[in-house]
Order: structure tokens, then C-alpha cells, then sequence
């Protein structure tokens, strides 16, 4: 890239050196003329202009794939030098044609034929000659015309090109506002700026004087009062009428408040808007108004759009004539110290991008637009640190003098230490050079500020609105509920529903309008376009992903799902308890059933939302590296709960032991299995385990359970009166089983005393429990009634007497 500007500047400079033997050629030419001398100048001009022709194709072609701002500056000066250059050899053709016109004029116009005059052929081909000269010399100066004017029309493009890369280039450094150059413009306006500056103030005097001309004056004037009326008197009882609807004829509620906000942001919109189309309807609706005219008016009819928003948003979030029905949570200090700030951030926005916008039309030089975005970037950073500050200076002197200011949310601070940081950010990047952050980040944070405050409104305009149209205390939530039979609940569900789904959409025109609408560069219609765009489905071809598919695939999901949870209810309450099915073989297999049931339910929901498979297959390979790692345990839990749903080793029901761990289970999930203890307490145990490990399952086919009770008895006890009495208590428990009967068993005879173990049957495990209590409390009371006791374990007291040790046995008591 730098060889070719070297080049083309190297070929530039010999254009210029060539430019005083040119002159001088003609200087020459023209005292030759004057002598009346025959000669004939031979410029260079056929080798001269292709060179420049060749340049200037170059220049274009550069330009073309160029985004660097100082190597399009290098090439706006070498168009404009190419310019000057045309224009010096295109002059010094000028004599060289005036003393061929004076040799032409000299030999005079040929004879006509009938007129019987007769020339030498000397003079014939002599003024041939000339006139073959005098046509290549017309057009060389019609080819040095054409270099010219394709030259400062493409000085024009490059300057275009450089005002349009300061709004994208975020790192291009223009220049500190401290330094000289940055305001350069004010002290020092390019000629060029100048003329066109002029030209287009010409064209708007003109503009004005159409519009006064007799026939449309009337017209302009009944135009601009019905401007200023519209702006002052409309806003004021257009707001007052809204208010008393508000008051009159909606219900009382949160929908009062909600409704009012939405008002004064929306009358103030609409006379702001109203007023820039009047305005423009006085001066602009005569047909011969110029074009940059027509375009810059229709430009500020665009912006009054915006600064009626912020003056609308401003002026309802801070509600100062109605604090009662304000809807934020900002004391009556801070809205009456803030209440100047959304007007004035209006005027500072609507100014400068007027400016901008006649930088824009007129086709300024770039340090005037520079200039214009920095005032731009500078002024709307100064106001919002002077808002942050000035809150929070109200906020402290209202703690100072012992009130208490409102109680801001996280939300709240977050947002007005953004608003803070952007500023700084603003300050800073003026400081250091960067104007064309400064201007990003400030548009950026008035087109946040526009968004955000309009989805705060209108989402709360649509949260009432649902909640009151649904309320029973409203007379739609009362006929509703009559007409349908419903009860409240379902309609404070519907309402809920309602609700969400309004703020889902506004939500979606906000990412839409943060993500593809930048202040000053799209109109609500053109986000509304891309909005709906977006839902149609344009930018996410990649996977095949509708937008508008997604309300199908919502609706397939809850039918799915209301769908599933029916079935499986007739499963769980009317049809298995008809079969031969246990408890727990039924609730495996509405378990089975449910699991099987949702993952086919979330299948057709990706189905229907459009997704394919094939554009998925990075997700797949995501989940195969996750697997392999974290995932592992998962999977091989949800296998191990599909093996226990089928095989059913263990069953809801079941009382089983694993690890320490007894207990009924009483859920198997697909990925963990419940298991109830007997205080009730549940433990979570992986699925996993109940296959890898050892479990016992006592209630596996039916089994009875079975109470023991191994007691030990003195030697000296009649071993017969004891059985007798051990099989009495057993039979006399009802719970104990005939069959098989009880039975005692001798099982050991110790120096402690005679081992017996009774034993019986009961129907369940669970009961083992409970009966051998009772059996405990009807043995022992049974054998002191009989006198028998229960052996004591020996023990030895060791003495020490007359320095000899002793052992004692134990006296039996």
C-alpha cells in the first residue's frame, strides 16, 4: 500500500514540475500570437493526462478496500493535488487554443462551393490542420475537465468514507479536546466547509422564502401555530384528559399509576413529534424545495422521535406534578432535583445531532465533524455525572438533616454506578484522544437509557393490565369467572401467564433494539422490521431455528406434558390398581412410563421448534468429552435406574439394607433411589450402588419376618417351666403366627447359665420391630411373676489383705 502512494506521489510531483513549462509553453504561444508568427505550441498534454487518468483510477482503487483513517487522509490529498494539477494543465491549454482560434480566424471559414471562390490548397490544408489541432486540444481540455471534478468528487467520497469510519473505528485517536487540533475548526474553517456551509445556508434562505411567497404564506403560518399549539397546549390537556380517564374509568389499582406514566411519556412523544412534522410541513411542502433541504428536514423530523422519548420517559419517571403516583421508588427531592436533566439531555441531543446530521448533508471537512461529535460526546458525558452527583449530594444532605431517603435497590445502585462509569469512561476518552469511543459510548448510553425506560413502563403497564383484567374485583375477572365457572386461582394463574408472556415479547423488541439499533441510525419501524425479521426467523439459519416455531413448540410442550401427566394419573388411579400388578411394580411402571414420556415429549419439542440434528453435532461431541469426565457418574446412575425400573431386583416398598443403611424405599428416580428410614429421615442412595453392591431385600417375595429372643437363665431354673412359659407369651401375641408355630431351642449351656432362643413368625419385616417389643415387656413381667430371674454375667472383686491379694465372687442378690 505505501509503495503505491510513493508512486502515485512521485508521479504527482512530476505533474507539478511540469506545470510551469506548460505555462510558460503558453506564455510563449501567446506572444508568438501576438507577433502574428504561424507557430504552432506542442504541448505534452497527450502523455500528461493519461498519467493522471492512470493516477486517479489508482487512487479509486485504493480507496475502495481502504479503512485505515491516516492512509485515507494521504489519499484525500493526493486527490486533491491531482485536482490542482488538472486544473493547471487544462489553463495552460486555454492560450494554445486561443492563438489556434486566432490562426483559424486569420485564414477565415472555407469558401462555400457555389460561391466561385477558389483557395490554394496551401490554405486548405493549413486550416485542416488547425482544426484538427483545435478538436484534440478541446478535448484534452474537456479530459483535464473531467480529472478535475473525478477528482474533488472523490476527495468528497474519501471525506464521506472518513465521517462514516468515526462512528465505527472505536480505537482511531483524533486527537486529545485539549489539543489545537481538535479545535481547530472553530478558528480556522477550510474554504471548502466554508462555501459549502454557505451554499447550503443559501438554499435554506431560499427554503423560507418559498414558503413566505404569496399564495403559501397563509399556509405557513396556520402550519407553525398549529406547531406551537400542538407543543404546548396539546401535550398539556392531552395529559390532563389521559389523567382523568385514569382516575374516572379504570379501576383502582396499580393500573392507575402504570397507565399515567405511560401517558405523560406518550403525549409529550406525541407533541414533540407532532410539532417537527408541522414545522416541516410549513417549509418543506412546496415541490422546489432542493433536495439536501428535504433530506436534512426529514433527518430532524426523525430525531424529534427520540428526543421525544427522553423528555416522555424522563418526565414520567419522575412524575413531579403527581408524585403520589409516581412509579419508581424516588423520593420527591431527588425527582424535583433531577426534573431538569430529561429536557436537557432532549435539547443537548437534538442540537448536536443537527449538527451532525448538516456535517452529514453539506459534506463538512472530517475536523468538523470531529469537533461535532466531541461537543457531542462531551456534553452528554458531563450530564450524566452531574446526574449521578447530583442525587446522591441530595441523597446526603436529606440523611444529614435526619430524613430518611428511599431505599434503593441493588438494581437501582448497579445502574447508577453504570451510569457513572460511562460517564468517566466518556471524560476519559476525550482526554486521551479517542473521540470516536466518547460519541460511541455516549449515543450508546442515551439508546440504553430510551430502551430500558421504555421496557420498564410498558412492563408494567402489562403486568397491571393482565392482573387487573383478570381480578375478580374487576367486572371482566368477575364475568369471565361466571361465564367459564373457574375458580380464582385459575384466573390469578392466567393473569400470571399473561403477564410473563407480554413481557417476554417486550423483552425481545428490547434485545432487538439494544442489539441491532443504534441511537440516531434506526427508526422504531425499522426495529419493529428487525424484530420481526428476528421472528421470522433471518440470523439463525445456522441451526434452523424459527423464532415464530417457538410459540408452536411452547404449545407442544405443555399439551405434551398435561398430556403425559393425565395418563399417567389414569395409570396410577384407575387402571393398575385394577391389576394383579403389587404396589411397587405399578409405580415402577408409572415411573418408567413418565421418564420415557418426557424425553419423547422433549424430542417433538425440538422437532417442532425446527432444530436439526446435523447442526448439532458439536453439542454431541461436547457431551461424548463430558461423558468421558464429569458426566460419567450421571449416565451410569440413569442406566442403573432404568435396570432397576426393569428388573426390579429391588421395588418400591421393599425393605432393604445396603451399607448400614435399612430402610423402605420409598422412590426410584432415574438417576437416585429414596430410601425411608424408620425415624422417617431419608436417604439419598445412587443407583449405582443398589447394582454394583450387596443388597438385602427382606420383603423379596413376600417374605414373613421372623422375631427372636435369646435370653440366658441360673442352672439351678427348671428348664421345662421356662420353655413352657416362653411359648405361652409367644402364642398369646396375636401377631405371632400359628403356622409355623412357635418353637424354644436350647442353644448353649455356659458357666453363665442355660443359652435358650425363642423364636416366631410374623406376616412382615416391618412388624419384627414392634413385636419383639411387646414380646420383651410380656416375657419379663410373665418371669418376675414366676420368680425366675435372668442370669448376671460373673464377675471377680479382687482384695488385698495383710498385703495378700483376694478373689471374692459376687454375692447373688
Amino acid at each position: 500500500m505505501s509503495k503505491w502512494l510513493r508512486l502515485m506521489r512521485t508521479s504527482l510531483l512530476a505533474l507539478l514540475v511540469m506545470a510551469p513549462f506548460v505555462i510558460h509553453a503558453a506564455e510563449n504561444a501567446e506572444d508568438s500570437a501576438a507577433a502574428g508568427e504561424e507557430t504552432v505550441v506542442k504541448v505534452n498534454a497527450s502523455a500528461e493526462l493519461p498519467k493522471m487518468q492512470k493516477i486517479l483510477d489508482k487512487i479509486k482503487g485504493q480507496v475502495s478496500g481502504e479503512t485505515n483513517d491516516a492512509q485515507l487522509s494521504q489519499l484525500n490529498e493526493m486527490a486533491l493535488e491531482l485536482s490542482g494539477n488538472a486544473d493547471t494543465l487544462g489553463q495552460a491549454l486555454i492560450p494554445q487554443r486561443q492563438q489556434l482560434m486566432a490562426q483559424l480566424a486569420v485564414l477565415g471559414p472555407a469558401p462555400k462551393a457555389d460561391s466561385g471562390v477558389k483557395e490554394t490548397p496551401e490554405v486548405t490544408r493549413k486550416r485542416s490542420t488547425l482544426e484538427n489541432q483545435k478538436q484534440k486540444l478541446d478535448e484534452q481540455i474537456k479530459q483535464a475537465e473531467a480529472i478535475k471534478s473525478g477528482s474533488l468528487n472523490l476527495s468528497a467520497q474519501i471525506v464521506n468514507l472518513r465521517r462514516d469510519n468515526l462512528k465505527t473505528q472505536l480505537a482511531l485517536n483524533s486527537g486529545s479536546i485539549f489539543g489545537p487540533r481538535f479545535w481547530a475548526p472553530l478558528f480556522g474553517m477550510q474554504q471548502l466547509d466554508g462555501e459549502k456551509l454557505a451554499n447550503f445556508r443559501d438554499e435554506l434562505t431560499d427554503t423560507v422564502a418559498l414558503a413566505w411567497e404569496p399564495g403559501w404564506r397563509l399556509g405557513t403560518v396556520l402550519w407553525l401555530v398549529a406547531a406551537v399549539l400542538i407543543a404546548t397546549l396539546g401535550r398539556r390537556y392531552g395529559e390532563e384528559f389521559l389523567a382523568w380517564i385514569s382516575i374516572n374509568k379504570l379501576p383502582e389499582g396499580r393500573l392507575r399509576r402504570s397507565f399515567l406514566a405511560a401517558a405523560i411519556a406518550l403525549t409529550t412523544l406525541v407533541a414533540v413529534v407532532l410539532a417537527f412534522n408541522f414545522l416541516d410541513q410549513a417549509f418543506t411542502r412546496r415541490e422546489e424545495v432542493s433536495d439536501d433541504v428535504q433530506g436534512f428536514a426529514d433527518r430532524l423530523v426523525q430525531l424529534s422521535l427520540f428526543c421525544g422519548l427522553i423528555a416522555g420517559l424522563g418526565r414520567a419517571f419522575l412524575s413531579t406534578r403527581r408524585p403520589s403516583w409516581r412509579l419508581p421508588a424516588i423520593s420527591n427531592e431527588v425527582a424535583q432535583a433531577l426534573k431538569p436533566y430529561p429536557p436537557l439531555t432532549a435539547l443537548l441531543v437534538f442540537i448536536f445531532q443537527t449538527v451532525e446530521a448538516l456535517n452529514t448533508t453539506v459534506g463538512t471537512s472530517v475536523g468538523t465533524t470531529i469537533l461535532a461529535n466531541g461537543m457531542t460526546a462531551l456534553l452528554v458525558g458531563a450530564t450524566a455525572l452531574s446526574i449521578s452527583f447530583r442525587s446522591s449530594r441530595v441523597r446526603r444532605r436529606l440523611v444529614q438533616e435526619g430524613q430518611t431517603p428511599e431505599a434503593r435497590s441493588t438494581l437501582v445502585g448497579l445502574v447508577q454506578m453504570s451510569i457513572t462509569l460511562i460517564g468517566l469512561a466518556i471524560m476519559l476518552s476525550l482526554i486521551i484522544g479517542y473521540v470516536t469511543l466518547a460519541r460511541f459510548l455516549s449515543y450508546e448510553l442515551v439508546w440504553l437509557g430510551i430502551v430500558c425506560g421504555a421496557y420498564y413502563f410498558l412492563s408494567h403497564l402489562v403486568s397491571d393490565g393482565c392482573e387487573t383484567l383478570l381480578s375478580v374485583n374487576s367486572l371482566t375477572g368477575k364475568r369471565m369467572q361466571t361465564s367459564l365457572n373457574i375458580d380464582e386461582r385459575h384466573l390469578s394463574q392466567a393473569a400470571a401467564l399473561l403477564s410473563a408472556l407480554g413481557k417476554t415479547i417486550l423483552l425481545l423488541f428490547a434485545v432487538v433494539a439494544v442489539l441491532n439499533g443504534t441511537f440516531g441510525t434506526s427508526t422504531p419501524i425499522e426495529l419493529l422490521q428487525k424484530a420481526v425479521e428476528f421472528w421470522g426467523g433471518k440470523g439463525l439459519e445456522s441451526l434452523n431455528i424459527v423464532p415464530a416455531h417457538l410459540v408452536n413448540a411452547l404449545l407442544c410442550m405443555v399439551i405434551g406434558i398435561y398430556v403425559l401427566r393425565v395418563v399417567r394419573r389414569w395409570l396410577d388411579n384407575d387402571f393398575l390398581p385394577k391389576t394383579t400388578m403389587d404396589i411397587g411394580m405399578r409405580v415402577s411402571l408409572v415411573t418408567l412410563f413418565s421418564n420415557i414420556g418426557y424425553v419423547l415429549v422433549i424430542l417433538l419439542t425440538l422437532s417442532t421448534m425446527g432444530v436439526q440434528w446435523n447442526k448439532l453435532a458439536w453439542i454431541v461431541s461436547a457431551l461424548s468429552v463430558g461423558i468421558g469426565f464429569g458426566l460419567q457418574e450421571i449416565v451410569k446412575n440413569f442406566i442403573s435406574g432404568l435396570i432397576l425400573l426393569t428388573e426390579r431386583p429391588v421395588k418400591v416398598g421393599d425393605l432393604v439394607s445396603i451399607s448400614g443403611i435399612e430402610g423402605d424405599i420409598r422412590r426410584i428416580n432415574v438417576r437416585a433411589t429414596e430410601i425411608q428410614l424408620g425415624d422417617k429421615s431419608t436417604v439419598i442412595v445412587p443407583n449405582s450402588q443398589l447394582i454394583s453392591q450387596n443388597v438385602r431385600n427382606a420383603t423379596m417375595g413376600n417374605a414373613q419376618g421372623v422375631v427372636t429372643i435369646t435370653l440366658t437363665f441360673p442352672l439351678d431354673i427348671d428348664p421345662v417351666q421356662v420353655r413352657e412359659i416362653l411359648l405361652g407369651v409367644y402364642q398369646e401375641n396375636e401377631r405371632i403366627l400359628d403356622t409355623p408355630e412357635p418353637s424354644v431351642s436350647f442353644k448353649d449351656l455356659t458357666p453363665q447359665g442355660i443359652v435358650l432362643s425363642v423364636t416366631g413368625n410374623v406376616s412382615n419385616q416391618r412388624q419384627t420391630g414392634s413385636v419383639k417389643s411387646d414380646l420383651l415387656f410380656d416375657l419379663l413381667t410373665r418371669l418376675r411373676k414366676e420368680g425366675i430371674v435372668l442370669s448376671r454375667p460373673q464377675t471377680m472383686i479382687i482384695e488385698r489383705k495383710n498385703g495378700e491379694m483376694v478373689v471374692k465372687e459376687p454375692q447373688q442378690s
